[in-house]
C-alpha cells in the first residue's frame, strides 16, 4: 500500500477500544470483581511508559453502576498524549496530532493489549466482547455562508439532497443548525461493521464539519488474543484508510497535503 503522509491532516483523535465481558452478568448491575485489583496492577505495568496517573470524576460512581465508563487515565506526563484509559469492562488507547499508524499507534495497541492481559488478575483471562477502531476528523466550515451539502458532494463524493422546494418561499434557509448523519455497512474482512458519521461540531471554538470513521467487531466475530487483536486492528485500519483517501480524493486531499 502506498505510504501517504499528510502534513495538514484533519485528524482530531484516533481511538482504539477493547470491551471485555463483565463476569457478573446481572441485567442491571453487571460487574467485574477483578476490576479493583486490575487498576493497581495496570498502574504497575504502565508505570514505565505512562507514569502520570489520573482519576476521573467517574471514579465517584460505584463500580456496579460504572460499567463501560472510563474512570482512570495513564499518560507519559500531565496533559500529554497518547493516553490509555481504563474503566470496568473498557480499556482505550487515544492519540491526537502526533498520530502515526506504523511507527507508533499500531505498536502501542499491541503493548496496551499485552499489558492488559498480563495485568488482569482473574483466574480466567478476560473475554473480549467488542473491538473498535475510531477516527474523528474535522475541517473548519462556515455554515452561514457555505452550503454543507454542496461541500459534501463536491469535496467528499457524498451526495445528500433535500428537495429544493423545502426552502423556496418558506423562510427556511438551507443552512442546517444541526447536522448528524450516520451510515453503517457490514464488512467481511475483518468481520464487523464500518460506519461513517457526518455532523456539525466545534473544534478550538470554530464551527467544523466533523466526520468520523470507525470499525467495530463484536460477539462471535471478535478476536481474543494479543496477536489476533493486532491482526484485526491492522485489517480494520486498512479498510478505514482506504475509505478516508477515497472520500478526500481531489481538492480536499491537496488541502491536507
Amino acid at each position: 500500500m502506498e505510504r501517504i503522509i499528510l502534513k495538514n491532516k484533519p485528524l482530531i483523535e484516533a481511538i482504539f477500544e477493547l470491551h471485555w465481558k463483565l463476569p457478573i452478568e446481572h441485567p442491571e448491575l453487571p460487574a467485574d470483581p477483578n476490576y479493583t485489583l486490575l487498576v493497581g496492577s495496570m498502574h504497575g505495568h504502565f508505570k514505565a511508559e505512562y507514569p502520570f496517573f489520573e482519576q476521573l470524576p467517574t471514579t465517584q460512581i460505584p463500580d456496579a453502576l460504572a460499567a463501560y465508563l472510563v474512570q482512570y487515565r495513564f499518560r507519559a506526563g500531565e496533559q500529554m498524549w497518547p493516553i490509555v484509559q481504563l474503566g470496568p469492562g473498557i480499556i482505550t488507547l487515544n492519540q491526537t496530532a502526533d498520530y502515526r499508524w506504523d511507527e507508533d499507534f499500531a505498536p502501542r495497541i499491541g503493548r496496551t493489549v499485552r499489558e492488559f492481559f498480563t495485568a488482569y488478575p482473574g483466574e480466567q483471562p478476560p473475554v473480549v466482547q467488542s473491538l473498535i477502531l475510531r477516527y474523528i476528523n474535522a475541517v473548519p466550515f462556515d455554515y452561514e455562508n457555505q452550503n454543507v451539502f454542496e461541500f459534501l458532494r463536491d469535496m467528499m463524493q457524498v451526495r445528500i439532497e433535500l428537495v429544493p422546494s423545502l426552502f423556496e418561499e418558506t423562510g427556511v434557509p438551507n443552512h442546517p443548525h444541526v447536522l448528524d448523519i450516520r451510515v453503517a455497512f457490514p464488512s467481511a474482512n475483518p468481520a464487523g461493521t464500518i460506519s461513517l458519521r457526518f455532523a456539525r461540531g466545534k473544534h478550538q471554538n470554530h464551527d467544523t464539519l466533523v466526520w468520523e470513521s470507525w470499525f467495530e467487531s463484536s460477539d462471535g466475530a471478535v478476536a481474543q488474543t494479543e496477536e489476533t487483536i493486532l491482526t484485526w486492528a491492522t485489517a480494520a485500519h486498512t479498510v478505514i484508510r482506504d475509505w478516508f483517501f477515497k472520500l478526500i480524493e481531489g481538492e480536499l486531499r491537496q488541502r491536507f497535503a
